[in-house]
């Protein structure tokens, strides 16, 4: 496994994907607002909201904990977490935006294996940034509570 030096190149290396694809999330969905701003329907106002909050805000969260509190972090490590988080992410939409129930349920399954890889890598986060620790375990405990809930609305909730 190669190890990353310390240093904030080491951090950006790592953050670097995670960081372009929630920029790209968030800018996708600000695109697919303004498209469909005069004929919206649920599945394109929840896409939007899913892109900005859990592609966008989430991921760039993650890749920022995972590359800042992990205590031996690795471009394999972070380039691990990016695949499953984004192929979980993939599934979702595309599960929800077809209405292909078994597809969001994998995705949801896949986004939480990225999480328990990233909670792992951090589970003894830097000491050195408790404020950032902190606000990591919110984000994961937000996660953590909305991917079973969405699961359990993409099951029942039609």
């Amino acid at each position: 496994m190669t190890t990353v030096s310390a240093g904030a190149s080491g951090v950006v290396r790592r953050a670097l994907p995670f960081l372009v694809a929630a920029l790209v999330c968030v800018v996708a969905g600000g695109l697919l607002a303004a498209a469909t701003a005069y004929v919206t329907t649920q599945k394109t106002a929840w896409a939007t909201a899913y892109l900005v909050l859990v592609g966008g805000i989430a991921q760039a969260g993650l890749g920022a904990a995972l590359s800042g509190l992990a205590q031996r972090p690795s471009v394999r490590l972070a380039w691990v977490v990016f695949v499953l988080f984004n192929a979980g992410n993939v599934g979702v939409l595309t599960g929800q935006l077809t209405g292909l129930v078994a597809m969001t349920l994998i995705g949801g399954v896949v986004l939480v294996a990225a999480l328990v890889v990233v909670i792992v890598a951090t589970r003894r986060g830097v000491p050195a940034h408790p404020v950032l620790v902190w606000g990591f375990r919110v984000l994961v405990v937000v996660l953590a509570v909305s991917i079973p809930t969405g699961l359990l609305l993409a099951l029942f909730g039609r």
